[in-house]
């Protein structure tokens, strides 16, 4: 039996056609990395991934007709969802910060270097974030930026209401996980095994009803805010 593992399957969402075009080239000089459709907008990504059943979707944050990130929040419902890494530009913070909210593991600039953006797909393939410090710095900014009063405390106690619910190591883990730290950094940290550190961040995904590790992040964020 081969222990080869099959590619990741690949779907590429945006509304400019030179865009898909270019990152089709890319993932074409990538073995481990097949593309099995396109789509121009939000709703034909919802078609597509019905259609082909990707692993992961590269789906533009703005785009004409349905945007990316209420197709990320639709798709996220669904059984056994792809993978969702968001493409765009340095000018969509709040737009990107919507899309982690809704779900998204990560997201990578338009002009980012294209070998990276191979990787982040493998990344996002396996679960894992991707947000480098740079563009992490800039989520942050637009997760604090000012607004009204009145919702940054709803937000606020919304958040810290979720945590509430957590045991004391839950809560540490949820900490050191908004601290961008992998399952065995936050083992050693807590001295506990990482198949503990695991168990701690299913329990974490169940109170605070999210689904992946950044949504952890902001939960964190909101309440510490």
């Amino acid at each position: 039996m081969s222990n080869e593992r099959k590619p990741v399957r690949l779907i590429i969402v945006d509304d400019d056609q030179l865009v898909r075009m270019a990152l089709r080239m890319v993932f074409e000089g990538e073995p481990d990395l097949t593309v099995v459709a396109e789509a121009a907008d939000g709703e034909a990504a919802l078609s597509a991934v019905d259609e082909h059943r990707p692993d992961v979707v590269l789906m533009d944050v703005r785009m004409p007709g349905r945007d990316g990130i209420s197709a990320t929040r639709e798709l996220l419902t669904r059984p056994a969802p792809p993978k969702v890494l968001m493409l765009t530009t340095f000018d969509s913070d709040e737009l990107v910060l919507g899309a982690l909210r809704a779900g998204a593991l990560g997201f990578v600039f338009k002009d980012t270097p294209p070998p990276r953006i191979a990787d982040a797909v493998r990344v996002v393939a396996e679960g894992n974030p991707v947000l480098s410090p740079a563009a992490t710095a800039r989520v942050i900014a637009a997760a604090t930026s000012p607004q009204s009063s009145s919702a940054r405390r709803a937000s606020r106690e919304a958040a810290r209401a979720k945590l509430s619910a957590l045991t004391e190591r839950e809560l540490e883990t949820a900490r050191a996980i908004a601290d961008g730290l992998s399952n065995p950094d936050i083992a050693a940290q807590l001295s506990i095994s990482v198949a503990t550190v695991k168990a701690h961040t299913g329990n974490l995904f169940a109170k605070l009803q999210v689904e992946n590790r950044v949504q952890i992040a902001l939960v964190v964020r909101d309440a510490e805010d």
